[in-house]
């Protein structure tokens, strides 16, 4: 019908978002190479929802920050980075996927200022930020699953205890048997080669 009236539906253009230079996922061989950055989404029982970042480091597979709020801005994710920089120094990488915060106007100024190279994953493609998206299904598993959040205290106490969990008390086959901060200052004495399975479903 549209053929015989000559009528024609308008397209919608795609917004474009430059892609990052494909790059194979490789684990890095030292801590603060590479850090994946992702958000995990919750909810606390007044029905308000949490926006957690999570901030993994690739090469020893450490939760760097597990970071939960109502809501967070480029600005904030910034904040966040800037005091991990303080702490542990920042990586000559971030991968994450396009969203606002981690490609908007405060991450890319922040990362040109301190040379901190942003890889935006493909959209759609998740499977380019493998690292981070297991550590989401096992957080969200053990920990966002098991707890019935009363307040966003509460919530804070519980992913705070479970990342210290995770970091020092779970020893990973994958990590030589160590536990990820365990792995990062083995990393940090000696020059290791690496476990040759960097696959991301043995995280």
């Amino acid at each position: 019908m549209y053929a015989a009236e000559g009528l024609q539906v308008r397209r919608r253009k795609r917004k474009k978002v430059p892609l990052a230079d494909r790059q194979p996922l490789v684990r890095p061989g030292a801590a603060n190479e590479v850090w994946s950055l992702d958000f995990v989404f919750d909810r606390v029982a007044d029905g308000r929802a949490i926006k957690c970042l999570a901030i993994v480091d690739d090469a020893t597979h450490e939760c760097v920050a597990l970071v939960p709020a109502y809501a967070m801005s480029g600005r904030q994710v910034v904040g966040v980075l800037e005091q991990l920089g303080e702490s542990r120094g920042l990586p000559q990488v971030i991968r994450s996927d396009n969203g606002r915060e981690f490609i908007g106007k405060a991450m890319l100024g922040w990362a040109y200022e301190n040379g901190v190279q942003l890889r935006p994953i493909e959209p759609g493609k998740p499977n380019q930020n493998a690292y981070v998206e297991s550590f989401n299904g096992r957080f969200r598993d053990e920990c966002l699953n098991e707890h019935w959040f009363v307040s966003m205290a509460h919530a804070v106490a519980e992913i705070t205890a479970w990342q210290r969990e995770y970091n020092q008390e779970r020893p990973k086959k994958v990590l030589d048997g160590l536990t990820p901060s365990g792995y990062a200052e083995r990393l940090s004495q000696k020059s290791l080669p690496l476990t040759s399975d960097s696959i991301p479903e043995c995280y």
